[in-house]
């Protein structure tokens, strides 16, 4: 069945700057200024983000950071983030108290708890891969750049790019590649991200599917298997009266086809379509030979050139051990 546990949002509210979504990326190459990872802020409304380099992940590190930010922003009502040691420190619960920051850490294994980060991430560190490739070691010089391009880039979840819908205008670039650069990375994460959850949907499908075969076959038996030029009845499908017989006859079959269903046709002139597809569960053999039998006497007289016949004309079959009339 399903998997426990569905996605629960974090309330973030309706105005900018309200939720930060915190964390940190690395360890990358190092630098010749020491540079070691990059500390990411995202606003959860209008997706607008800020990368510091930094040399290391301590909490100092972070409250310095949050203090620039408070320079320009200031506070904001909440932030959200992961239970890395910087996060989870008694100097930064101390800070949050101070500054009347709610602190919200999500749940270990869980990162979809903070997926706007995670996914900010993996654009970051894809960008400043192909940037850097001639020098890994100047990376920091490009987070500025690709700051800059990834809040001037449209995204899909807020129909616009994050500097517009936080400002009310666009942003000019004099690197309009960059920004192209950035759009491609994010449609390849939301393709990796789309991919990953057909994957999921196939398995959960196979998955389902087999459990239902299991629980049906419980209830059910190997189907006897047919051959080419078998006789067989076939169910009636059709609602009949009660008293008619509810299988037909005799069939031949003409062509095996796959899962126990076959392709049969009438071997007789008899009441029923001359040709028709059927399945195993509506079959059985053919057995016994034609007789004829007395419409006043009911009983059976005798046989000619294969077929039964009397003087009333009523023929009768045995089909499957059981008599059928056509």
């Amino acid at each position: 069945g399903k998997k426990d546990g569905q996605l629960m949002p974090i309330p973030k509210g309706d105005v900018p700057l309200a939720t930060y979504h915190v964390d940190h990326l690395g360890p990358l190459e190092s630098t010749s200024k020491q540079y070691r990872h990059i500390f990411a802020v995202i606003d959860a409304f209008t997706k607008v983000s800020w990368l510091y380099p930094t040399k290391s992940t301590s909490t100092a590190e972070v409250i310095k950071k949050l203090e620039l930010q408070k320079s320009t922003f200031g506070n904001p009502m909440q932030i959200i983030c992961d239970r890395g040691s910087a996060f989870t420190s008694h100097d930064f619960e101390e800070y949050c108290q101070k500054e009347d920051i709610r602190l919200h850490r999500v749940t270990t294994g869980l990162p979809r708890a903070n997926g706007q980060i995670e996914r900010l991430n993996r654009t970051i560190l894809a960008v400043l891969s192909k940037l850097s490739i001639d020098e890994p070691t100047k990376w920091y010089k490009h987070v500025s750049d690709v700051q800059l391009a990834i809040n001037s880039t449209y995204q899909r979840s807020i129909n616009m790019s994050p500097f517009e819908l936080l400002t009310g205008v666009k942003m000019k670039l004099s690197t309009p590649n960059l920004r192209y650069l950035v759009q491609e990375e994010m449609q390849k994460n939301f393709m990796d991200d789309r991919d990953s959850k057909r994957r999921a949907a196939k398995e959960q499908l196979l998955k389902v599917q087999e459990e239902n075969r299991a629980g049906y076959n419980l209830r059910r038996r190997v189907a006897t298997k047919y051959n080419l030029g078998d006789l067989v009845a076939i169910k009636k499908i059709q609602l009949s009266p009660k008293l008619k017989p509810k299988f037909a006859g005799p069939y031949k079959v003409i062509n095996v086809k796959g899962n126990d269903t076959y392709d049969v046709e009438a071997a007789d002139d008899i009441e029923g379509p001359t040709r028709t597809s059927t399945c195993a569960e509506y079959m059985k053999p053919w057995v016994g030979q034609p007789r004829r039998q007395s419409s006043q006497h009911g009983r059976v007289v005798g046989t000619k050139d294969g077929k039964a016949c009397g003087a009333s004309g009523s023929t009768e079959w045995v089909a499957a051990g059981r008599r059928q009339s056509i």
